[in-house]
């Protein structure tokens, strides 16, 4: 079983959103550098660093699981036969689908709060949901991702 187009479109997405606001964040800070040289630097420029690494991070999230990046101990687990590796990687792989599901849709919630509240950047006063708004998209293509993951590790436990 291989995860639904829509899902692989969202994180291809995702990760060209990311991967535009990196490149963003490095032509800017150049483009800062000289300018700041002659006297004249860009006004709110951390703020547009930080809106763009926050972008970022949470962008590369989804692929980042895809691609199986992230940081894993599992010294003990690979010790039990493949069966019990199956189930605990099913059992870990529903809690983190719903714990991104969870923090996605807290994160709209807050996104609609500051929203209506009218919260914008210090600096720029850029609205900021637009931000909050883009991680929670970011982070529930991620829940999306990992249940997938989990539907694939449950299948594998029945069978096994």
């Amino acid at each position: 079983m291989s995860r639904p187009s829509v899902i692989d479109r969202l994180v291809v997405l995702l990760k060209r959103l990311g991967g535009a606001a990196l490149v963003g964040m490095m032509i800017l800070t150049c483009i800062d550098v000289v300018t700041r040289y002659f006297g004249y630097p860009i006004f709110g420029m951390v703020e547009i660093v930080s809106f763009l690494a926050t972008i970022l991070l949470a962008c590369a999230m989804p692929l980042t699981h895809v691609e199986k990046g992230h940081v894993g101990v599992d010294l003990l687990v690979r010790r039990l036969p493949t069966r019990s590796q199956t189930v605990i990687d099913a059992i870990t792989s529903l809690l983190g689908a719903v714990l991104f599901g969870i923090v996605s849709w807290q994160m709209f919630l807050y996104g609609g709060t500051i929203k209506r509240s009218g919260e914008v950047s210090m600096s720029l006063e850029f609205p900021t949901y637009v931000f909050v708004y883009v991680v929670a998209v970011a982070f529930a293509a991620l829940s999306l991702v990992i249940l997938v993951e989990f539907l694939e590790n449950t299948r594998k436990a029945v069978r096994s």
